[in-house]
C-alpha cells in the first residue's frame, strides 16, 4: 500500500510568496494580516499538507491560535522570519524549537 504524501504550502508577503512559488511551490498565498491568518486556519483544516510555512508578521493575528498552532506536527508550521525584520529568529532557536535538537555554530 502506498502513502499519499502530503505538499507544502506557503502563507506570507509578496516576496516570500513569490520566491516558493518560483521554485515550485503550487499553494503559495500572497496574503498578509487577518487574511493570511484565516488562510493558515483553513489549509491546517483542511490537511492537505505536511509542512506550512507562514511569515514570521503573521503570529500578530493568531491570537489565542498561537501557541495550538506553534505546536502543532501534522501539519508542521514553521514561522520564516522577513529579511531584516526586528523580531528574526535565529536558525538554532528555530531548530530546537521546531526539531528539537541543538545545533552548535
Amino acid at each position: 500500500m502506498k502513502l499519499a504524501s502530503k505538499g507544502m504550502a506557503v502563507v506570507g508577503e509578496t516576496e516570500i510568496a513569490i520566491g516558493f512559488r518560483l521554485v515550485g511551490v503550487e499553494d503559495s498565498f500572497d496574503l498578509t494580516g487577518d487574511a493570511a491568518a484565516a488562510k493558515l486556519r483553513e489549509l491546517i483544516a483542511e490537511k492537505k499538507h505536511s509542512l506550512i510555512i507562514v511569515s514570521e508578521s503573521i503570529r500578530n493575528y493568531l491570537g489565542r491560535d498561537l501557541l495550538q498552532i506553534e505546536l502543532l506536527t501534522d501539519p508542521l508550521v514553521v514561522f520564516l522570519p522577513l529579511p531584516g525584520g526586528t523580531d528574526e529568529e535565529s536558525v538554532s532557536r528555530l531548530a530546537r524549537r521546531v526539531l528539537g535538537v541543538e545545533i552548535g555554530v
